[in-house]
């Protein structure tokens, strides 16, 4: 994976690469918090949406299939998650902090700093996902989860209408004012006390 200029970004490829390289093969059909998907599904999911970052910059690198249809089917995470993550690395060490960039959601272009927040809020959520749903440490802390919170108040509303984000979590009553992962994991549509079993 190469470095880019966007710490975040290298950050939540890293952490999406380290969650995806723990996952066993037994628990590729376990549940996870996005409700309607297996590990698999998240880990085609992730990928797809790393390509899709990778080719609406570079034309080439795009995902196989359909990010949003993932089919489950998935012999080999390793083959999967780096080569998505590497290509999306490759894209985004050409991209200058400034310059107007192509992305694969609306608005479908950004400066590119916020479009490397977008690929790492992706990437870092997901990761999110797919460590919880088998036991692995979190990925996020507040220091990723703060930079990723500002871009997804930017962009997730207009994309909620299309259920690429459920609605928000609310806190519940009486809960102590909350960390900055447990907001932006609320804000997009995930419980952050989700477990497997809940």
């Amino acid at each position: 994976m190469n470095p880019t200029s966007f710490p975040v970004l290298d950050r939540a490829h890293a952490a999406l690469a380290a969650v995806a390289a723990g996952v066993s093969a037994d628990q590729l059909t376990a549940p996870t918090p996005c409700s309607d998907w297996t590990v698999a599904q998240v880990l085609q999911h992730a990928a797809g949406d790393q390509r899709a970052y990778a080719q609406a910059i570079t034309g080439s690198d795009g995902p196989t299939s359909d990010p949003f249809d993932p089919s489950g089917e998935l012999a080999d995470v390793d083959a999967l998650v780096g080569p998505a993550v590497a290509a999306s690395s490759r894209a985004f060490a050409t991209v200058d902090a400034a310059a107007t960039t192509p992305v694969p959601v609306p608005p479908g272009q950004l400066p590119g700093s916020d479009a490397a927040a977008a690929a790492a809020l992706d990437a870092g959520v997901h990761a999110w996902d797919l460590a919880v749903a088998t036991g692995q440490p979190s990925p996020l802390d507040d220091d990723l989860a703060a930079p990723l919170l500002d871009l997804a108040r930017q962009l997730v509303e207009p994309l909620r209408q299309w259920g690429a984000y459920a609605a928000v979590v609310p806190a519940g009553p009486g809960e102590p004012a909350q960390p900055v992962v447990d907001e932006l994991l609320r804000y997009l549509g995930r419980d952050p006390l989700w477990t497997p079993s809940a």
